[in-house]
């Protein structure tokens, strides 16, 4: 499978990681897609964390838990993405994609 980059939109999903999309949804209910990146907002260090969307683009809230066991789960499913980036991860069709961070 080709890593991601920038330039790529999405890559498409294996059916294991479309199941995930399908777990995580169960997991986070009322979640459409979740942002995984290494930019924990209140750790200095790499931390994984995750940000839950609703289907208006509303943030949800998240446990630590959660938001811990989101992201390692997601980027485990990808090892090959680039994770320098925040990911996307629509959880209904299982593709990932490159999260453009705005304002940066």
């Amino acid at each position: 499978m080709p890593a991601l980059s920038r330039g790529t939109q999405y890559v498409e999903p294996r059916p294991s990681q479309q199941r995930l999309g399908a777990k995580l949804a169960d997991m986070i209910p009322g979640a459409v897609a979740v942002r995984v990146s290494f930019a924990h907002p209140s750790r200095q260090w790499p931390h994984p964390y995750t940000v839950a969307v609703d289907g208006h683009g509303e943030q949800l809230t998240l446990s630590g838990n959660t938001t811990k066991v989101a992201a390692r789960w997601v980027l485990r499913s990808w090892p090959e993405a680039d994770w320098s980036h925040p990911h996307s991860f629509d959880l209904a069709t299982g593709r990932l994609a490159v999260t453009s961070v705005r304002g940066r």
